[in-house]
């Protein structure tokens, strides 16, 4: 199979990043755009633009005939769905495959399995990866009362169609369930069209590790290594790393070996994210990613490897034989996810950027799509960029994202930079002693307040 024109079902910083991994691979490319992001600069840069819609996504590059419209018009053979949006809809696969398109990613049916949970913890059970004690779908109080007896105290409620934190509850006292249950149904519901919930032990003080597979068609699996992504809110990722600080070359072994065996098992290929929480030396599946991550970018940093080009060489049939079987850390990178908010309260603030400066110098990269005048639209996700840096080691890697956050300039609405700035200072992160819990259970407005009026003076 051959790739020459590729539609990027996407917008901003993704749908540049494709736009450049496609360029070097010499194909062309179409952007798709709402009237929204009519300035934004994936329309520039790509070689064809086709507008599908108003600003709202649902009529936009969340509908699926006018994307399909945009490809079959402008001859494009491929489709990349980057991150967010459609990109792990197995139904908007199916759709671009029956109609004559390469979909740049794993096949519809890995997408339904993975992305229920559910029938993933089932799937990785039976390929024997390590999970939490847990449920299927809970058919109602009296099956959930039952089960958090027998699994113990404290438990988790997960939606099966979830992600990102929504419908998650935590459990620590029986009298409360089923009322809890209920109201992470009703959640669940209103976020991802279906209420299926189930339960699993909660662990205390987890790390979020994950770690990269990238797969052929012929059966082979690699791994890139893992990522650290332990400093979150409310579930949503805030600072990434590569590698992670306290896996020894054993544990990291075991983990990376664990998930090129799972993609294996089910025959996956394409980019795909194991998800693992870490407790202690012991480490449980979480949940799969069927798509390039947005903090794809640290593990390029440290493997020399250009995740998107690869994605895009699997998906027309070429094998991994040119990539190593093993993999060492070069070095470590970070990246700080910039985003238009109050830095304390996390709230979205949209608004128009008036000046911006980012940061270079050795070990030093930015992916964004923003510019001096480009306005942050209140339909989208609030992230404008990524700030990532790569240096020999640890320490080093902290000094220099330190240095860079303090060149990084984005005037006219609120982002949370003074947040990294203060982030990057706490003993708990210098030292790599942190968890899932370590930014909710710190944060210190003050602190973050003051960092705003350094930026403003």
């Amino acid at each position: 199979m051959e790739i020459r024109k590729v539609l990027i079902a996407n917008r901003g910083e993704i749908a540049l990043r494709v736009i450049r991994a496609c360029r070097e691979l010499g194909l062309k490319t179409v952007a798709v755009y709402s009237t929204a992001d009519a300035h934004s600069l994936h329309v520039r840069f790509a070689d064809e633009a086709v507008c599908i819609g108003p600003g709202q996504a649902a009529q936009s590059y969340l509908n699926i005939k006018h994307i399909i419209a945009a490809a079959e018009l402008t001859g494009a053979d491929a489709v990349h769905p980057g991150y967010g949006f459609l990109a792990e809809r197995a139904e908007f696969a199916e759709i671009v495959q029956k109609c004559g398109m390469i979909f740049i990613g794993p096949d519809p049916i890995h997408m339904q399995v993975m992305g229920d949970k559910v029938r993933a913890r089932q799937t990785m059970a039976a390929a024997g990866v390590p999970v939490l004690p847990g449920t299927g779908v809970l058919s109602g109080a009296v099956e959930a009362l039952a089960a958090a007896e027998r699994i113990g105290l404290p438990v988790i409620l997960k939606a099966s169609a979830g992600g990102g934190g929504r419908g998650m509850k935590i459990i620590r006292d029986m009298r409360a369930l089923p009322s809890t249950l209920e109201t992470a149904q009703l959640e669940a519901f209103k976020a991802f069209g279906c209420g299926d919930m189930y339960l699993e032990r909660y662990v205390q003080s987890p790390r979020h590790v994950e770690v990269q597979v990238v797969a052929d068609k012929h059966g082979d699996a690699v791994h890139l290594l893992e990522r650290e992504c332990s400093v979150q809110r409310r579930h949503q990722k805030v600072i990434e790393e590569a590698p992670c600080s306290v896996l020894s070359d054993e544990l990291r072994a075991d983990m990376c070996a664990t998930a090129v065996k799972a993609a294996k098992a089910i025959g996956y290929h394409s980019l795909g994210t194991f998800e693992f929480l870490l407790d202690g030396d012991h480490f449980y599946f979480m949940e799969m990613n069927t798509r390039v991550q947005v903090e794809h970018c640290v593990t390029e940093m440290i493997t020399g490897i250009d995740l998107v080009q690869e994605q895009i060489r699997l998906a027309t049939g070429e094998p991994l034989a040119h990539l190593n079987r093993e993999h060492k850390p070069r070095g470590h990178a970070i990246e700080c996810r910039i985003n238009a908010e109050d830095p304390v309260t996390f709230a979205p603030r949209p608004g128009t950027i008036s000046a911006v400066h980012f940061p270079g110098g050795f070990g030093v990269r930015v992916d964004s799509h923003v510019y001096t005048g480009y306005t942050v639209s209140p339909h989208y996700d609030s992230m404008v960029g990524k700030l990532i840096v790569h240096a020999p080691d640890r320490p080093r890697a902290i000094q220099r994202m330190r240095r860079a956050l303090g060149e990084c300039v984005i005037e006219g609405i609120p982002t949370n930079l003074p947040l990294h700035r203060w982030l990057l200072k706490q003993p708990a992160f210098v030292s790599g002693k942190y968890d899932t819990h370590f930014l909710e259970a710190n944060l210190d407005p003050e602190a973050i307040r003051a960092e705003v009026d350094a930026e403003q003076a």
